[in-house]
């Protein structure tokens, strides 16, 4: 009797465990490509457009190739070094280009370019980088 109650929990460990394996942190020799988004909105500082976009950016985390999604707001700097004057800045994490064209091409995020983004975004700038 101890012995399957131990096989049923060892089942269940092995199976929750890759549950989380999206939550893992990369190790320092894996790839990732990071995709940074800059908006700029039609109507600037639109609080209502800059949650509309934040919140999107959250359901890309839904996407298979995506890694991390996230988005915010600018940071107000003095610094001349920095640029503010965008409304609001994503980034968005997968592995390889591949993953990058898995997600630019994903209905999600079709979806949220033609309801979200190309109605409310007046210029966006994208950097990509890979490490």
């Amino acid at each position: 009797m101890k012995r399957n109650f131990f096989i049923v929990q060892l089942f269940f460990v092995f199976l929750l465990s890759g549950c989380f394996s999206k939550f893992e942190k990369k190790s320092k020799d894996s790839k990732i490509l990071t995709h940074i988004v800059l908006c700029w909105l039609k109507d600037p500082g639109n609080l209502e457009h800059r949650k509309k976009i934040i919140e999107i950016t959250d359901s890309f985390n839904e996407i298979p190739s995506v890694i991390n999604a996230r988005a915010g707001n600018p940071i107000m700097s003095e610094r001349s070094i920095v640029d503010d004057s965008f409304d609001v800045g994503i980034i968005i994490e997968v592995e390889d280009e591949e993953g990058l064209q898995e997600y630019l091409v994903h209905p999600i995020h079709q979806k949220a370019k033609k309801e979200i983004l190309l109605p409310t975004v007046e210029r966006i700038l994208v950097y990509d980088f890979a490490r």
